[in-house]
């Protein structure tokens, strides 16, 4: 199990520290994946890639850490980039 489906897991089982040690190991992975997705878009976009990182991870976890009835429970770290994605 990698670390970051261990971290998630723990988010999961609500760990309230486990949204913080999230963010440092997937971080430079949804920049670039942000980056990749805002160069498709038309240009004088108002959006960097930073911040829609942090937008996403706020969706995503904080959110999801916050609020026990939200979905969805990320199974994997394959299964969170996804939704990652498709939020971006």
């Amino acid at each position: 199990m990698s670390d970051v489906t261990r971290i998630l897991s723990a988010i999961d089982e609500g760990d309230p520290h486990a949204a913080g040690q999230l963010l440092p190991l997937v971080y430079d992975e949804l920049r670039t994946l942000a980056a990749q997705k805002l160069a498709q878009e038309k240009p004088g976009q108002t959006l960097d890639a930073t911040a829609l990182v942090h937008d996403v991870y706020i969706r995503l976890v904080v959110s999801e850490a916050s609020d026990r009835a939200c979905e969805p429970h990320y199974t994997s770290r394959r299964h969170f980039f996804a939704a990652a994605a498709e939020a971006m």
